[in-house]
Order: C-alpha cells, then sequence, then structure tokens
C-alpha cells in the first residue's frame, strides 16, 4: 500500500511511495508524531539523478526487514533536495561540521524539535570497508535515544546552538574594484589545469560561473590570458566524455581530470549554464565549435527536457537498464567496438572507433568506451561522420533511457529562459526564442501567484507546495531581463521588477544588506540559511545581485542599484581568496565596473530592417552585462526608450552608461565599436 509520499509532486519522493517505510514528507506533522511516541526522526535527503541514492534505496528501504526496524522505532522523513535546497543546505552545514565530508544521500537523525544529534551519508546493508551497515547505525542510535537521552539533548542542543550563531562575515558591503578582481584572476590562473583545462583536479566540475567571469573580464580589460582559460577550458570540455558526443549536452561532472569519464546524470541547470558560456564564447571569439555546442545544447535541453507544458526537466538518470534487466550508470551511453560494428559495418566502425576514441580495453568499464573526440592529426571527411553520428544516435534511442526528472524548477527554468533566449537571438533561431518564452508563460501561470510570489516546483502543471527561495526569485528575474531585451516585449522587465521587489523586502537584511536563501517569513528551521556562494548553480545571493543591477539599468532605480552593489560586498571579501566559487559573484562585478551599458534601440517600425541590424547588434555587444531595450520612438514599453527620437527618420542607438550618453548613432560598425562587439 503506498505510503505517504503518494500525492507528492516530486518524481524523487514518488520513487518511494511504495516502501514499505512509513514514510512522510517534510511537515509538521512528522514531528508532532515523533513527539507523541516519543522517538527521533530520521531525516533522508536525496534526489531523482543521485546514484548512490537510489542504491540505498534498493538496499535499505525497500527492505522489509529494515522498513520494520525503522518504522517501529523512527519517524522516517523523506526530503528532495531540489524541492527543498534550504532544508538541505541547513542539515547538510551539520552534516559537514560533524563528519567534515558531506554528500547524497543525506542520512540525519533529529529530536522532535528538528535539532540534529547523528550523521551519515550512504550507509550499505552489511557493514564494510570501515562502514558500519545501516541496521547497526539505526540500532546505535536506537540505544542512545532510550538510554542515554541527556547525552544525546546536549549534543543536539550544542549543534542547533552553533549553527544558528552562524553569521556571513562579509566585508564592508562595497562592491569589488579593479584591485579584487585582478586578485581573483590570479588565484584562478594558479588553480588552472594548462593541459587539460579547468580547475583542480578530479573529479572535474564545469566551471561555467568562472567562465563567465572570464569572458566578461576580457571584454572588459582585453586579458588574454582570461580569454585563453575560457576558450581552452571550454574545448577541452567539447572534446571530453562529459560532453554528449552525440546527442548534445553536458553530464554533471568527470570523474577524471581530463573530462573523459562522467557521472553521466545530466542536469538542467548545468546545460543551461553551459549553453550560455558557449554563446558567450561564440559571440567573443566566433569560434565555430562554440557555435556547434552552444546550439547542440540548446536543441538538447528543448529535445529531452522540454514538458507539454512549455517548461523544462530537472534532470535526466545517470542510471539505465543496460538490456539485461541491471540499471548500470552510463549504459545509455558508452559503446564497444563490437556495438559499434554491429551499427555501422566494419569500414565506418573503424573510422567511428578512431573518431570518437572507442577502444578495445575502454575508457570505462567491462570494455566500452565513452565518446570523445581525442586530439588527432588525421582529417577525416565531415560527411561520413555526420552520417555515422546520426546512424549512431538512431540506435542509441532505441536503448532503454534513463529515467527523467520531470518536475519544473523554478530556478533552473530561469537559467534555461536567459540561456535559449540569447542563443537563439545569436543564432537566427526564434524556436529556441519561443521555447523560451513559453517556459516563462509556465512560471506566470503556474507558478506565480497573485502577490507575484513564487513556488518553488510544478508537475504536469500542477504547483507544488513549496515557497520559492532566493535562487528561484533572482534567477527568474534575470531569465525575464533576458527575455525582455531579446523580445522587446516590456511586459517580462515588469515581471522581473515584481520579483525583485520580494527580494528586497522579504530576502534582505535592512542593516547590512546581507541576504538570505529563505523568505523571512518562511518556515522557520534551525537555522535560515544563508551561503553567498556558488556551487553547481550561481547563489542565489550572487544571482540577486546580478538581477537587481540589471533591473536597475533598465530603470533608473537607485534602491535596486544600491542593494546590488550592497550585495558584491561578499565577492569583495571572498573573491580574492576563493574565486572558483563565487565565480558569478565576479561576473556581476564586471558588469557593475563596467557600467553596465544601457543600450536603446529605437525605430519607425518593429520589423524595419534598420532596427532589426541595430538590435542584433547591440545582442551581441560582448560589454559586460549590458541592457538591451528596443522598440518604436512612441513606445512606452521600456524606460530606456524614452525621449530617444529617431535621427533622419531612421533606426537609432542610445549607449549610456554611469549616467554619461554616447552620441546616437545610426551606423551599426559605430554600435559595435561602444559594445566591444
Amino acid at each position: 500500500m503506498p505510503n505517504r509520499l503518494a500525492q507528492a509532486t516530486s518524481p524523487y519522493l514518488l520513487q518511494h511511495a511504495d516502501n514499505p517505510v512509513d514514510w512522510w514528507p517534510w511537515e509538521a506533522g512528522a514531528f508532532d508524531e515523533a513527539r507523541r511516541r516519543d522517538v527521533p526522526v530520521f531525516l533522508s535527503v536525496g534526489y531523482s539523478a543521485c546514484h548512490w541514492c537510489h542504491v540505498m534505496a534498493h538496499e535499505s528501504f525497500e527492505d522489509r526487514e529494515t522498513a520494520d526496524y525503522l518504522n517501529a522505532h523512527f519517524v522516517s522523513v523523506k526530503v528532495d533536495r531540489e524541492e527543498r535546497p534550504d532544508v538541505d543546505a541547513v542539515y547538510m552545514e551539520a552534516v559537514q561540521a560533524a563528519t567534515g565530508h558531506g554528500g547524497w544521500p543525506m542520512s540525519v537523525w533529529l529530536t522532535p524539535d528538528g535539532e540534529p544529534f547523528y550523521f551519515g551519508t550512504y550507509f550499505p546493508p552489511e557493514a564494510r570497508q570501515g562502514m558500519p551497515s545501516f541496521r547497526q547505525v539505526l540500532e546505535g542510535v536506537q540505544r542512545a535515544w532510550d538510554e542515554r537521552r541527556d547525552e544525546v539533548a546536549d549534543v543536539a542542543g550544542k549543534i542547533a546552538r552553533d549553527l544558528s550563531a552562524r553569521e556571513i562575515a562579509f566585508g564592508d558591503a562595497e562592491m569589488p574594484g579593479e584591485q579584487e578582481l585582478a586578485q581573483a584572476l590570479l588565484g584562478l590562473t594558479r588553480d588552472y589545469d594548462p593541459k587539460r583545462g579547468g580547475f583542480g583536479g578530479a573529479p572535474k566540475f564545469p566551471p561555467s560561473m568562472v567562465l563567465e567571469f572570464l569572458l566578461r573580464h576580457h571584454a572588459r580589460t582585453g586579458a588574454e590570458g582570461a580569454l585563453q582559460m575560457a576558450a581552452d577550458t571550454c574545448e577541452r570540455m567539447a572534446r571530453g566524455g562529459i560532453y554528449d558526443q552525440l546527442g548534445g549536452g553536458f553530464a554533471r561532472y568527470s570523474v577524471d581530470r581530463d573530462w573523459t569519464v562522467p557521472h553521466f546524470e545530466k542536469m538542467l541547470y548545468d546545460n543551461a549554464l553551459l549553453c550560455r558560456v558557449y554563446a558567450h564564447l561564440w559571440r567573443s571569439t566566433g569560434s565555430e565549435p562554440a557555435r556547434r555546442v552552444a546550439l547542440e545544447t540548446a536543441d538538447f535541453m528543448v529535445r529531452e527536457l522540454r514538458t507539454p507544458q512549455g517548461g523544462f526537466a530537472s534532470a535526466l538518470d545517470a542510471d539505465s537498464d543496460d538490456g539485461t534487466g541491471r540499471h548500470v550508470e552510463g549504459a545509455y551511453y558508452v559503446w564497444t567496438p563490437a556495438q559499434l560494428r554491429e551499427v555501422l559495418g566494419e569500414a565506418d566502425a573503424e573510422v567511428a572507433a578512431r573518431y570518437f576514441g572507442v577502444t578495445e580495453e575502454g575508457t570505462f568499464e567491462e570494455g566500452a568506451s565513452v565518446l570523445q573526440l581525442p586530439q588527432q592529426d588525421e582529417v577525416f571527411d565531415a560527411a561520413r561522420i555526420e552520417g555515422i553520428r546520426e546512424r549512431l544516435l538512431s540506435a542509441r534511442a532505441s536503448r532503454p533511457a534513463p529515467g527523467r526528472d520531470d518536475k519544473v524548477v523554478a530556478a533552473w527554468n530561469g537559467l534555461a529562459i536567459a540561456a535559449l533566449a540569447e542563443t537563439g537571438a545569436y543564432f537566427d533561431r526564434p524556436d529556441l526564442v519561443e521555447a523560451a518564452s513559453a517556459a516563462a508563460d509556465l512560471l506566470m501561470r503556474v507558478h506565480l501567484d497573485e502577490h507575484a510570489a513564487l513556488v518553488r516546483t510544478s508537475r504536469d502543471g500542477r504547483a507544488g507546495v513549496n515557497a520559492g527561495v532566493l535562487e528561484d526569485y533572482a534567477d527568474v528575474a534575470q531569465g525575464f531581463l533576458a527575455l525582455a531585451s531579446v523580445t522587446g516585449e516590456g511586459v517580462w522587465l515588469e515581471f522581473a521588477g515584481l520579483l525583485l521587489d520580494h527580494v528586497l523586502t522579504r530576502f534582505t537584511d535592512e542593516e547590512s544588506g546581507a541576504l538570505f536563501d529563505t523568505a523571512a517569513d518562511a518556515e522557520r528551521l534551525i537555522r535560515r540559511p544563508q551561503d553567498p556562494t556558488d556551487n553547481a548553480a550561481p547563489s542565489g545571493w550572487t544571482a540577486a545581485a546580478g538581477a537587481l543591477l540589471g533591473y536597475a539599468a533598465h530603470t533608473g532605480s537607485v534602491p535596486h542599484r544600491t542593494a546590488a552593489e550592497r550585495a558584491l560586498g561578499v565577492v569583495k571579501a571572498l573573491g580574492p581568496r576563493v574565486p572558483r566559487f563565487i565565480g558569478w559573484g565576479l561576473a556581476v562585478a564586471e558588469a557593475a565596473l563596467d557600467g553596465p551599458r544601457e543600450v536603446a534601440v529605437v525605430g519607425p517600425a518593429p520589423d524595419d530592417p534598420g532596427t532589426v541590424a541595430l538590435h542584433r547588434a547591440a545582442l551581441l555587444g560582448a560589454a559586460p552585462g549590458a541592457v538591451v531595450a528596443v522598440g518604436t520612438a512612441e513606445s512606452d514599453e521600456f524606460p530606456l526608450l524614452a525621449d530617444r527620437p529617431l535621427v533622419d527618420g531612421r533606426a537609432t542607438a542610445y549607449v549610456c552608461r554611469n549616467f554619461t550618453c554616447d552620441a546616437p548613432t545610426t551606423e551599426i560598425d559605430r554600435l559595435r565599436g561602444a559594445l566591444g562587439g
């Protein structure tokens, strides 16, 4: 019989709805039940594309004997970290403080007041490799609760007090200047891997936000070293196994330093961020490989992640059926020489093996290889390779596909909206802009209430129950700002303003300008989460700084500009010390130092060729964080269009920054020069 998770909107929770464990969702009733029964809470946090979450579920949560023990001695609560990033952040902080490491699945034991007292991640069904079995842990926690309750209460109380007392020291609330950004660049240069691209060792994550900083720094200062690090990293990633050489799109990370073997899950946020990076790299360099990867990644998102309602699903799993009934990581994506021969025949299989680096020994497991594009001297026939790729992709489509987590997360859809709108505009792909607009429409219809407050997730067009967090408001606002610049539809600027009003009133500390990840009126946890550092995606803090800055440039709003500058104080403090972990904050700081530039394009009619050409030139300008408004001289869609007449009746561009404007121009080359395009 299904448990309480059967009514959830999260696919991850629904995967556990038929477990014999009597799971509760995160809700007050679970803790009330723990008080009534006088038992601890077992909190298990994971997400649908998490390999080891699936392993522990199969080994322990589907096991009747283990479930009976859990049900008898604990109230078990299951959380999708993507639905409740606040719960995940608070208890992950406790896990890392107690054990020195963290990860998922996250296993935490709590008092009925939500105070943690015992921690872990994955536990095996039998003790091995120095790890106790899950049953041993459960029995030990239960004995401590029954026999040493005072000691448990003391530990839980101390941990809760330590967490609640933590505050972010983020400098003097002044934005960074040239010196701090130069120090950040120097720090990145020290961590850079010149042989393989990227930063640090294995595992290696795509440094999307750092790459945006490097591209913006080059655009503002002309620093060739910054551009070289960005371009080389993008090339190495695109050649590696972390990039899907057949279907486009990036995996979560590489388990090695060479980008060869990925952890195969594909996340919406990674692909949205990287699509935008490669589009911006093309904008800066004209690189044809960057253009190809940007478009292939955009097409992957639309083809494989788009939902029937127009939003974008969260992820594709790493695991899939290998054809024998076993769920195996990477089974959908890897190839052996024999499999190539079966699909392509001997001659083309030999060519494909050389081109994609498929060997008899294999680069992955059991003689299989992850497709990549090794550097080599051999010249291949492009038409033949394209035919091979199409046949392999068609054959792969007949394999059992990885599962899809089809919940729509507001923040990540905001990232996708920005990426698809810009990529569509750069490469004359109106279908991509339409996909961005459809996702924005879904967020408006389903995720936004009458007070312009966001819910975090939806599924099948039905809103979830969890309130949006700071990254939702910030990333959706940024997506709306990008859509406004591309489409010339001022309504998206208005909606961005409504979302940012919430940021100013519900997420910002009035005295310091610091930002919190949850709203002032959100559910109270043992600590109000607050983290300015970027992780897999921009932090809510730095994303909010960027959206506030862009909105201020569009509207001239002093409160939004002031809030952005105060929020960037944390970048001044952290950028020189840990630049790899605050890349988006550094990118926003580049925009703030550059202005950002405000571009108004006015024309006699929306479809006037001169207007279209100037608008495209404005969008292709590489000036960091530049905002673009387009419309007729009589339009009231954008504040930037006010009092901007045509020159000699022709389409005209106005470029301003820091309260100073260049002379209006009707010439595309002059506009390009003014924007670094």
